[in-house]
C-alpha cells in the first residue's frame, strides 16, 4: 500500500480537512498516456472494504482473470474518511490528537473529489474505466457526472441514483447503535483504552441482514438453535441463541476487530447524503446528462439496493452501455460472492468499453 498527500481538502458542505492523505494499491503495470488513452482501471470499494482488491475480489483480479493485471493497471483507493490508510476520524490532527468529533461530514462527491486529487498527484488525469459496487457504485456514478472528461467507461454495480428513505432509515439506525454505545464519547474515544465495539457490532448485525438475501439466510439457518444452546427455554437469555443470532454476532465481532467506528459513522453518513440529482435538476435530468458509456449491474434478490433501482438507472442514463443481472439467493453481497457471474459481466464490460481494443504492445511505458 502507498499513500499520497492531497493537501488541504474543502468538503462540499464547506468544511476544511487539513493535510489529507489517500492510501492506494496498484496492481499491474501502467501503459499509455496518463492524459489520454491508457490501461488504468479504477476500482471502488464498498463501505467497509479497502483498496486491496486482490483480497476481496481475489477471483476477479490477477493474471488471466477478468481484471487481467498483465493487461490492465488496476488502481484502488481507500475512501477518504476510512481507516485503512486514508485520512479519517482516527487519523492524527495537527495538534497530535485524533480528529474524532472534529472530523467533517463527507458526501459521496467528497470521496470522489479526493480520489480525483490523488490521481492528479500521481500524474493521471484520465482513466480507461471505473468499476464499483455498493458505496463504490455510488462513487463510480458520481465520477461520471463530476469528471466525465476523465473517464472512458464506467460499471455501476448494486446501487441507486440516490439514497432512498428506507436506506437512510436503516443506515441511520446503524449510526444510532454506535452513538448509543457508552464508549462512543461523542466520537472522541481515541485517547481511551475502550472502543465502542458493542455499538459497532450491533450496527454490523443490522447492516448484514440487508447485505444478504432472506432466502439464503433462511435456507442456511432456519429456526435451528446454536449448537449447545437452547433459545426455547423457560426464560430468555442472551447466551441462548438461534443459529442465525450466533452468525450475526460473529459478523459484528469480526468487523469490530478491524474497522473503526468513527469511520463507519462517517462513511455511512456519506451514503445517506448520496443523491446525484442534488443541484443538477433532479435524478432523471442528471442521469440523462451523463455521456460516459455506463454498464449497470444489479442483483435480483438485493434488499438494500433493490433491482428496480438499477432498472431506473438503465432507463434514464444518457449513455447506457449495457444492463446485467446477477441471479443469486445471496442478495446484495452477490457482487462479491458470485465470482463466475461477475467474471462474465466484467469481461463483457471491458470488451464493450473498447470500441477499438487497446493495443498494449504499442503503448508507452509510463512510471507512476
Amino acid at each position: 500500500m502507498s499513500c499520497i498527500s492531497i493537501g488541504d481538502f474543502r468538503t462540499e458542505a464547506g468544511a476544511t480537512l487539513s493535510d489529507a492523505h489517500i492510501a492506494y494499491h496498484r496492481f499491474g503495470h501502467f501503459l499509455g498516456d496518463p492524459h489520454g488513452g491508457n490501461n488504468v482501471i479504477l476500482v471502488e470499494h464498498a463501505l467497509t472494504g479497502n483498496a486491496d482488491v486482490a483480497e476481496w475480489w481475489c477471483d476477479l483480479i490477477g493474471p488471466g482473470k477478468a481484471l487481467d493485471t498483465t493487461k490492465w493497471c488496476v488502481i484502488a483507493m481507500n475512501a477518504l474518511g476510512g481507516c485503512n490508510g486514508s485520512t479519517g476520524p482516527s487519523s492524527p490532527h495537527a495538534d497530535g490528537r485524533s480528529w474524532g468529533s472534529r472530523f467533517p461530514a463527507l458526501s459521496i462527491r467528497d470521496l470522489v473529489a479526493a480520489e480525483k486529487k490523488a490521481l492528479e498527484e500521481l500524474g493521471i488525469t484520465r482513466v480507461h474505466a471505473i468499476i464499483g459496487g455498493s458505496m463504490g457504485g455510488a462513487r463510480t456514478l458520481e465520477w461520471t457526472l463530476m469528471y466525465p472528461e476523465a473517464v472512458d467507461a464506467a460499471c455501476v454495480i448494486a446501487v441507486s441514483a440516490r439514497a432512498s428513505a428506507w436506506q437512510i432509515g436503516i443506515q441511520s439506525a446503524q449510526i444510532s447503535a454506535i452513538e448509543r454505545d457508552p464508549f462512543w464519547h461523542g466520537g472522541d474515544y481515541y485517547s481511551s483504552s475502550q472502543r465502542p465495539r458493542e455499538g459497532l457490532a450491533a450496527a454490523r448485525r443490522i447492516a448484514h441482514l440487508t447485505y444478504r438475501g432472506e432466502q439464503e439466510i433462511d435456507e442456511r439457518f432456519g429456526v435451528q438453535a446454536q449448537t449447545g444452546e437452547e433459545p426455547l427455554g423457560p426464560y430468555r437469555r442472551h447466551d441462548q441463541r438461534f443459529a442465525v443470532n450466533s452468525y450475526l454476532d460473529y459478523q459484528g465481532s469480526k468487523l469490530a476487530d478491524h474497522f473503526d467506528a468513527g469511520s463507519y459513522v462517517t462513511l455511512t453518513e456519506a451514503l445517506n447524503r448520496h443523491d446525484i440529482g442534488r443541484g443538477r435538476g433532479g435524478l432523471n435530468r442528471a442521469l440523462g446528462s451523463s455521456q460516459v458509456p455506463t454498464m449497470v449491474v444489479g442483483v435480483d434478490t438485493d434488499i438494500l439496493y433493490p433491482y428496480h433501482q438499477q432498472e431506473h438507472l438503465s432507463r434514464n442514463l444518457g449513455n447506457l452501455l449495457a444492463m446485467a443481472k446477477v441471479v443469486s439467493p445471496v442478495g446484495h453481497d452477490a457482487f462479491l460472492t458470485e465470482s463466475r457471474q461477475m467474471d462474465r459481466i466484467l469481461r463483457n464490460f471491458l470488451t464493450l468499453s473498447q470500441p477499438h481494443p487497446l493495443d498494449v504492445d504499442s503503448m508507452i511505458d509510463y512510471a507512476i
